[in-house]
């Protein structure tokens, strides 16, 4: 997570639960049938063998604070149990308002894509 004196910052939630055995089991899905693949921030973002370039580039050039958990991690931290999947909120002074939905998050087909809803999201 990047620091500054934002008291926001943007809150990206992938859609699979964190630890090693998942994280082979997603890799395997990506490589052997990425359509079954069901992260599509994940899918835009990530390469074969780790975040895209172009990714961590833009993410650092938005000037505003940034997480990224995974959805156990974020329901263990927020205590949010009903939240729907890739999706991003702004947790400002601890209150998380959903600003990228799963169904707008599951819409973008590029990372060019991902980063034109990000870009207008946080305007």
């Amino acid at each position: 997570m990047i620091m500054s004196s934002n008291s926001r910052i943007l809150v990206f939630v992938y859609n699979a639960d964190s630890g090693a055995i998942n994280l082979v089991k997603d890799f395997w899905k990506k490589i052997v049938k990425p359509s079954s693949y069901e992260c599509n921030l994940c899918q835009q973002t990530f390469g074969t063998f780790g975040v895209k370039k172009d990714w961590k580039k833009f993410i650092s050039s938005i000037e505003i604070d940034t997480e990224f958990l995974h959805k156990d991690e974020f329901e263990e931290k927020y205590g949010i149990l009903d939240a729907k999947f890739p999706s991003a909120y702004f947790n400002e002074n601890g209150k998380l308002t959903l600003v990228i939905s799963s169904d707008e998050m599951n819409s973008a087909k590029t990372l060019d894509d991902m980063e034109t809803l990000v870009r207008s999201k946080i305007k």
